[in-house]
C-alpha cells in the first residue's frame, strides 16, 4: 500500500513536470514571437541612410555609397534617377549609419459638411442686408422649400428664377440650392433698393416684373400677384410675432410689414 503511495506521488510530480515544462515552453514560444514581431515592424517602419562625414567638418546625408576610383558616389536616393553627389573620397573622413523613419501617412481627408438650408439663407441675407424671416417666407411661396421645383413657365429652384434672370445674375445651375437663393437674393435686395425699401412693390416686382409695377403704379391688377405678396407678407409677420412670443427679451429686430 505504502508503495503504491509513492509511486502516485511519483507519477504526479511527472505531470506536474511535464506541465510545468509545457508551460515554460509557451511564455518562451510566445515572448519570441513578440521579439520577432517587433523586430520585423521595426524593420519595415525605418530605414538606413548613411552621413558622410568630411573633413572639413559638414555631412551629406545618402541612402547608399559607392567607389568609383578616386571619387564617392553618394546616391541621394534609392534607385538610379534619384540623384547623387560625387566626392573626393580623400575628403571624405567616415561614414556614420542612422535610421530614418518615414514620414507619418497623411491624415484621411473628411469631406466638409454642406451647410444646411437654414444656414444658406442666414448666409445670403447676412450678405445682402434682407432678414432671414423675409427670404424664408418668399422661398415658401416660391417654392414651398423645393429646390428641384418648376413652374410651369419655366422658373426653377428655391427662389424660382427665370432662365434669362439666372443667367443675368451668373447662375450656371438654378436647381443649385446655395446659387440659387444668393442670386435671388441679390435680385430681391435689388428691388427694395428700386423702391427705397417698399416690400410690397418689391415682391409684386420680383412675381410680376419691375415693368407692371411702373405700369400700374403700385401692385398689378393680377389675381396671382395679389394673393403672391399677401401670402408673403402675412407668413413673414406670423414668424415675427412667433418669435416676439418665444424670446420677449431679445433686441426688437423689424417689426411686421403693413400696408398690404
Amino acid at each position: 500500500m505504502k508503495n503504491a503511495k509513492w509511486k502516485t506521488n511519483v507519477h504526479r510530480d511527472r505531470r506536474a513536470g511535464v506541465t510545468l515544462a509545457s508551460l515554460s515552453f509557451c511564455i518562451f514560444h510566445f515572448a519570441f514571437c513578440i521579439l520577432a514581431f517587433a523586430a520585423d515592424t521595426h524593420s519595415v517602419t525605418a530605414t538606413s541612410a548613411w552621413s558622410a562625414v568630411l573633413r572639413n567638418g559638414f555631412s551629406i546625408r545618402h541612402l547608399r555609397h559607392e567607389q568609383m576610383g578616386d571619387l564617392t558616389r553618394l546616391w541621394m536616393g534609392a534607385d538610379e534617377n534619384s540623384g547623387y553627389v560625387d566626392v573626393p573620397t580623400a575628403d571624405i573622413a567616415r561614414f556614420d549609419q542612422e535610421e530614418v523613419l518615414p514620414s507619418p501617412a497623411p491624415a484621411p481627408v473628411v469631406a466638409a459638411k454642406p451647410p444646411s438650408l437654414d444656414q444658406v439663407i442666414s448666409a445670403a441675407g447676412a450678405r445682402h442686408r434682407i432678414d432671414s424671416d423675409f427670404l424664408n417666407s418668399v422661398i415658401r411661396a416660391e417654392s414651398g422649400f423645393n429646390p428641384r421645383a418648376t413652374s410651369p413657365k419655366g422658373a426653377r429652384g428655391l427662389m424660382q428664377l427665370m432662365p434669362p434672370t439666372a443667367a443675368e445674375l451668373g447662375v450656371a445651375d438654378s436647381y443649385d440650392a446655395a446659387a440659387n437663393v444668393d442670386a435671388g437674393t441679390r435680385y430681391l435686395r435689388s428691388l427694395l433698393d428700386l423702391y427705397h425699401g417698399d416690400a410690397v412693390r418689391a415682391l409684386a416686382a420680383y412675381n410680376a416684373g419691375p415693368h407692371r409695377v411702373h405700369q400700374y403704379g403700385g401692385v398689378p391688377p393680377y389675381w396671382e400677384t395679389r394673393v403672391y405678396v399677401g401670402r408673403v407678407i402675412r407668413d413673414f409677420n406670423r414668424r415675427k410675432l412667433a418669435a416676439k412670443k418665444a424670446a420677449p427679451a431679445r433686441p426688437r429686430s423689424p417689426g411686421p410689414v403693413s400696408g398690404y
